[in-house]
């Protein structure tokens, strides 16, 4: 009998136990260990990047991204309106305006169409974010910022070893960000990581990552930071999943094929597409969305997947309609239809790198039997 299937169940077994004791035996557990500095390297090697700074989580990535920028006060960010809150909340932390433009059903990514007209004298960069698998179509978005002299935030956070036309994601930003947190394909718990090729963002993201200390004098500042440290425990845990990553992407996209392969033709039930023309799905999640004429929401499915013993997720909310923002005044009347769509009707199943087969096979069954009910109470109502 399986029991409840959580919706992530991160696969920890190959060499973490044995960096996490030698990190123990030497000392080494806080920001200053050697697996630290080992880590930036391995990580933004795998990406073309000449460096990378570790900080405690994605989030953290992107405030120091958008801080290393100079980004402040007025300037406008465009980005997309269907993703984390966490890219908002990076610019309005610093006092900047996020422009949010609405998705595309196609990928679930920033429709790059609708950027252009976004784009006004106050505009100061673009927020490229990857969302769930498939990436953003990077080319208009970099010609966009040639062309109107705009910076790139990339957000890469769910793109551990994703390419777009060949070239690894994480590789197209000014400053590029990713996130370790548990549910990714490279997970130290918590954690995160800015990548350029530009030494002076480089340098000045460490300095925001560690409370700004000043370089010639220690515990004195002329700037206010967070501490935004990385620890060695979380680099031996990250180094050890690194090694393994090729295999982790192949075992995604091996999921990714069984659930299509057994969910495919279920009425109501739109599935994740498996490439475009540019990138085949890295499955990040196995994520599907309901047809529109289907009388429920994602919430209310995952209250039924759970009588199923299956965990789930819905997908991000719209940063339009998050409380905290509507409370302070910002998108009134914006409505972003595409957006708001996906965030009431997308939700994806258990997808973590540790599920067997026996586990799948549960969800999959699970799915059908919510879909068959949600078809009678249609029929009935």
């Amino acid at each position: 009998m399986v029991a409840f299937i959580p919706v992530n169940e991160p696969l920890i077994n190959g060499n973490e136990k044995k960096y996490l004791c030698e990190c123990i035996d030497t000392g080494w557990i806080s920001s200053e260990g050697p697996f630290v500095k080992e880590f930036e390297q391995k990580m933004s090697m795998l990406v073309g990047r000449k460096y990378g700074i570790a900080v405690s989580s994605g989030t953290a990535a992107l405030e120091v991204a958008v801080q290393a920028l100079g980004i402040g006060e007025g300037d406008e960010v465009i980005m997309p309106a269907f993703t984390i809150i966490s890219c908002a909340m990076a610019v309005t932390k610093v006092g900047a305006v996020p422009v949010l433009v609405d998705s595309d059903l196609t990928s679930w990514n920033m429709d790059v169409d609708e950027i252009e007209a976004k784009i006004t004298s106050k505009t100061k960069a673009i927020m490229m974010v990857h969302l769930y698998g498939l990436p953003v179509e990077v080319s208009k978005v970099t010609e966009l910022a040639e062309r109107y002299n705009l910076k790139i935030i990339e957000d890469a956070a769910e793109m551990h070893g994703q390419t777009y036309n060949g070239r690894k994601c994480g590789s197209f930003g000014d400053i590029s960000t990713f996130s370790f947190y548990s549910n990714k394909h490279i997970t130290t718990g918590e954690g995160g990581m800015v990548v350029t090729d530009d030494i002076e963002l480089a340098e000045r993201s460490r300095m925001l990552r560690n409370l700004c200390f000043r370089k010639d004098v220690r515990y004195m500042h002329d700037e206010i930071s967070d501490n935004y440290r990385f620890t060695n425990l979380q680099a031996a845990v990250g180094l050890a999943q690194l090694e393994r990553l090729n295999e982790f992407i192949e075992k995604k996209r091996q999921m990714g094929r069984y659930y299509t392969d057994r969910l495919k033709g279920i009425s109501g039930l739109i599935l994740p597409i498996e490439e475009t023309e540019y990138a085949d799905n890295i499955y990040w999640v196995y994520g599907m969305v309901l047809d529109k004429d289907i009388p429920i929401d994602n919430r209310t499915v995952q209250k039924l997947l759970a009588e199923e013993g299956i965990g789930s997720r819905t997908f991000f909310w719209c940063i339009h309609e998050q409380p905290v923002y509507q409370n302070q005044g910002l998108f009134q009347k914006e409505k972003y239809p595409k957006a708001e769509y996906l965030a009431r009707k997308g939700f994806y199943v258990p997808s973590g790198l540790a599920l067997t087969e026996e586990k799948m096979e549960k969800v999959v069954s699970g799915v059908r039997k919510v879909m068959n009910k949600i078809y009678m109470l249609k029929e009935n109502s």
